[in-house]
């Protein structure tokens, strides 16, 4: 017969186990709500606009000042938007089309004498002109002087100057070399697609070719411009960096379906705006350390902890991966709740503070943002800081909630690192925002066959992903870097500099604004 002290130890076992599975079942009630939530629901993170300041509206709302407002019937009339169309249409060329009547009709059916033209009526309509492959003939005339080849000197054997070809003994101009690559890299159309459009243009070139022009060109004209790129990236004191997984099918040593990465490095809002793309087989933090070897300053990144250890370099966290935590918290919880005054609520309420002050701040300059930084955010991370450390020994760990406060507390020191400098950024979307492309390309060419591809693909994207930065349209700077970079001096710099995406030098059809 069991005593009353074994039993009590039974029960107060029995509750613990109870306790456990409560918080895992718990946890996969999350899971499962923020599973759905991903699958069905909005991607958004916006907080509504009435949402805002849900905890203290009244004492940051209040302004004893202001006078009661005086109640009026206000009444309006809405105005058709003017011009719109004319705007949309202004760069564009015109071609006029105009009909007349024959001069033999040119008579009043009533009298029969010669009219005469009162007005004109105007339509205007959009043409597309489908693209066509010509033919280019290179024709270069050699000269020789025949009153030496008489007297039987040496005779001088003299050629008209034609610019060297993109690749030699190959069909590629630069025009096509730039179309391909702008289809790929930044339209996201795969190789075997462009091979089938090209089919219907007249041409059969299989999509091997093609793939040997994109590693060709790479390599040989785009890769000493993007040293030289990387070269200027690491003279900046702020820089931003980001990663995402990449599939390459023949590594050697490592089997197909292995994850690789392309590491995304770039400047911030100081500064030539620079894009760099790293292929690398894995995620390690060798890889950031190589890269950015001689970089002294601020790194804006996520939570990995692949960048921790940098010498001379202070990481910045990322504010908006922060209040994510604290948005999927709150979507974890169910629907009746989430109206709820919630402590999730709470976390994401300070978040939103945050960036409240940074939208008031977008047109500062970097001493004034610095200077109210100190005055409106610092008090703010501050009462943040004593929040989540009252909310962390009361919350479980493994829930989303207790994530969020995991998060924060671990990343606090790279979180609170924006204050330090008024050019520094609140969060890393500035990094995200810039290896999307390659994201959504990779859905439609999904994997690399080899590390030679992938290499010229990063080398690639950083191009088209500067040129873009810089207001440069993709498609006319690469053609432009295709008919110089064969006939100039690759190595030395300061030809380089001058092709350099924020050069100034560039000519102004490689702008978007003046296309």
């Amino acid at each position: 017969m069991q005593t009353i002290e074994e039993l009590q130890n039974r029960c107060a076992l029995l509750e613990q186990q109870n306790a456990q599975l409560q918080a895992k079942l718990t946890w996969f009630e999350e899971q499962f709500r923020l599973s759905r939530h991903q699958r069905f629901g909005s991607s958004s993170e916006k907080t509504p606009a009435d949402q805002m300041q849900l905890f203290n509206e009244a004492e940051v709302e209040a302004k004893p000042s202001v006078e009661e407002p005086t109640f009026e019937e206000v009444t309006y009339h809405r105005r058709k938007k003017q011009g719109q169309r004319e705007q949309l249409l202004k760069d564009l060329p015109v071609e006029t089309i105009e009909y007349r009547l024959p001069p033999e009709e040119q008579v009043c059916p009533c009298c029969g004498g010669a009219l005469n033209e009162m007005s004109t009526e105007v339509r205007q309509e959009i043409k597309y002109i489908p693209a066509q492959i010509n033919v280019v003939k290179h024709v270069r005339y050699i000269y020789a002087c025949r009153r030496c080849e008489r007297e039987d000197v040496k005779t001088p054997i003299i050629a008209a100057p034609m610019p060297a070809p993109v690749l030699p003994g190959s069909l590629v101009s630069p025009s096509a070399m730039s179309h391909i690559m702008t289809q790929k890299y930044v339209d996201g159309m795969p190789l075997y697609r462009q091979e089938q459009q090209l089919v219907r243009l007249g041409v059969d070139f299989s999509r091997q070719t093609m793939a040997n022009w994109m590693l060709q060109g790479a390599q040989r004209w785009l890769k000493p411009l993007y040293e030289r790129m990387h070269e200027h990236l690491l003279e900046q004191d702020i820089l931003h960096a980001d990663e995402t997984t990449l599939q390459v099918l023949h590594e050697p040593g490592r089997p197909a379906e292995s994850t690789s990465y392309l590491w995304l490095y770039r400047t911030g809002r100081a500064g030539p705006a620079i894009v760099l793309f790293d292929y690398q087989t894995t995620r390690a933090s060798k890889h950031p350390r190589k890269f950015l070897e001689g970089f002294k300053g601020y790194l804006n990144v996520d939570g990995y902890a692949g960048y921790n250890g940098l010498p001379e370099v202070t990481l910045v966290g990322c504010w908006a991966h922060a209040r994510r935590k604290f948005d999927e918290a709150l979507k974890a919880l169910p629907a009746k709740q989430r109206g709820a005054a919630v402590a999730a609520k709470e976390g994401l309420e300070f978040c939103n503070q945050l960036f409240a002050i940074e939208r008031d701040l977008r047109e500062a300059t970097p001493e004034e943002r610095y200077a109210i930084r100190m005055e409106r955010s610092r008090p703010v991370t501050e009462a943040f800081s004593a929040w989540l450390k009252y909310q962390s020994s009361r919350v479980l760990p493994k829930s989303a909630f207790g994530q969020a406060i995991s998060y924060c507390r671990n990343q606090w020191e790279k979180l609170v690192a924006f204050l330090k400098d008024g050019r520094l950024e609140l969060d890393n979307n500035r990094s995200e925002r810039s290896i999307k492309p390659f994201v959504i390309g990779r859905k439609n060419w999904l994997f690399a066959n080899t590390p030679r591809g992938a290499n010229a693909s990063a080398t690639i994207y950083s191009i088209v992903e500067t040129a873009k930065e810089n207001g440069l349209n993709p498609f006319r700077y690469l053609q432009y870097l295709f008919e110089r970079l064969p006939n100039v001096d690759i190595h030395d710099k300061n030809v380089l500099d001058e092709l350099l995406p924020w050069s100034i030098k560039l000519p102004p059809t490689c702008r978007i604004d003046n296309i």
